[in-house]
């Protein structure tokens, strides 16, 4: 596959993907399960980080409650908890590992691996949980209406013939994705839905089943559904 050169974003954000953490919970014999997320304690953690860790504030970049202003940093608030937990964890280097489980351009870390990796679980439960729980009050929009018609097309049917599915089936209709699972597209930048498309494509980006999808999809399919994604409501 034709590798797609893409420019290293200043924060690599959390999109598209299947998540697999589970929620909290007691063991039967009565032990304590994991902690609950307290999202009062990731909400601080988002806006002031914390200098003694080396953990810079999430809203440098991803804004106020996750509402960024920036095109390449993502929008992160309202996506499901699991799924931002699950992102943030993938940006880190596992002990043991040479790199992370999400890349960016060329194979390589993104800047949210640097980010990300001071990161306690703990943290990263907490500060998917503050963000889940806010609003998106500056939702991105679609701005190109000669593309109305492909992107419509291959978000409620796909494209049968390249074995491409509806995006509407993971992601919902109107884009709201699907809590514990597939993330919120609507109101999304669509350059930062195209960029991270196309790094699933070029195999940069292997961390979910988008990987096996877009790379069935041409530029101009991505540039399409990307835009129309955007702007639903």
């Amino acid at each position: 596959m034709k590798r797609v050169l893409s420019r290293m974003l200043v924060a690599s954000g959390l999109l598209l993907g299947v998540s697999t953490l589970s929620t909290p919970s007691f063991a039967a014999d009565g032990a304590a399960g994991p902690a609950k997320p307290d999202a009062a304690k990731g909400g601080q953690l988002f806006d002031q980080g914390d200098a003694s860790r080396g953990i810079i504030a999430c809203a440098s970049c991803h804004g106020a409650a996750g509402n960024s202003t920036i095109p390449v940093n993502p929008n992160l608030a309202a996506q499901p908890h699991e799924y931002l937990a699950k992102q943030l964890a993938d940006f880190q280097v596992k002990q043991g590992a040479k790199l992370p489980v999400r890349n960016g351009a060329g194979g390589n870390p993104t800047p949210m691996t640097a980010m990300a990796q001071n990161l306690t679980p703990a943290d990263m439960q907490n500060i998917a949980l503050y963000l889940a729980q806010q609003p998106l009050k500056e939702p991105a929009t679609a701005g190109q209406e000669k593309l109305v018609d492909l992107g419509q097309k291959i978000w409620r049917g796909g494209l049968p013939e390249r074995n491409v599915p509806a995006c509407a089936a993971c992601h919902s209709a109107n884009g709201a994705g699907m809590a514990s699972q597939y993330p919120r597209l609507s109101g999304q930048f669509p350059m930062y839905i195209e960029e991270q498309l196309k790094l699933f494509r070029s195999g940069d980006r292997k961390n979910d089943i988008m990987f096996a999808i877009a790379d069935r999809m041409s530029d101009a399919d991505i540039k399409a559904v990307s835009d129309y994604a955007a702007g639903l409501r």
